[in-house]
Parts: structure tokens; sequence; C-alpha cells
């Protein structure tokens, strides 16, 4: 019986530490030396965990667009910072100061978000930089 409960706990305690082990350093994937700041029109919103991420269509140097995805905190830590989904939805012209990933890819990972009414929202996570030129976001509970 004992062999069997300490196997139950160590097949309990594999299947909790995968995700655990999957998620990603901030300084892995995002170059905080290189703050970006885009405009564009929101094209789409993933409000979903372990981070959302919001689209925008952006223009690049040849006038083309290219949608660009913005990682942010988790979706239940935008909702407790006072964001609703309601706030930014498709179409919403919006600037994201952030960092871009370090692969080259159109993505970045999103500090602050400015809407055109001059509501902004911030994402940042413990430990990550504050958006460029901000004060670091307030912890969240």
């Amino acid at each position: 019986m004992t062999r069997m409960l300490g196997g139950l706990v160590a097949a309990v305690m594999l299947a909790t530490a995968a995700p655990a082990l999957s998620h990603h350093a901030f300084s892995a994937e995002f170059d905080q030396s290189k703050p970006i700041k885009m405009t564009g029109n929101v094209s789409r919103v993933l409000w979903s965990n372990p981070h959302a991420w919001i689209y925008i269509d952006v223009k690049d140097a040849e006038g083309k667009v290219v949608e660009w995805g913005f990682e942010t905190v988790a979706a239940n830590n935008l909702f407790r910072r006072g964001w609703r989904p309601a706030d930014i939805v498709v179409g919403t012209e919006v600037t994201i100061e952030g960092w871009p990933a370090r692969n080259g890819t159109p993505k970045g990972n999103a500090g602050r978000i400015l809407l055109a009414d001059g509501r902004q929202f911030f994402s940042e996570a413990p430990g990550q930089p504050a958006a460029p030129g901000q004060p670091a976001a307030p912890a969240t509970p």
C-alpha cells in the first residue's frame, strides 16, 4: 500500500511539474535592450492563459501591412488590473510599447497599451522590465 501511494505521489508531481518547466523566461524570448513602439489597428485579441495576446496590423517601411502579436500577462491578471474585453476590440487603434522577439518574428511582449482616448493599460509581469519610459506597474495581488 505504501509503495502504491508513493508511486501515485510521484506521478502527480511529474504531471504537475511539466507545465511549469515549459514556461519561458522573459529574457530568453524578448530583447529588453531594444524597446519598440508600434501603432496599428487591433486585428484579434485572445484572452487566454498562461498569456493573453493582442494582434495589431502595422504598416512596415514599404507600406505593407504586417500582423504583430503581442504577449501580455494572463487574462485573469489583466482582468484584475482593470482590463475588460470591451476595452480593446477588433478595429481599435492602439499604440503598444514593449520589446521585440529575439528571433526576429513579428511578435513582442507588451508593456503598455495606449488607446486613442488617452486610456492606457499595463501588462508587465513581476520581474519583467517596466514599459519603456515608465515606472514599473504595481504588483498584482
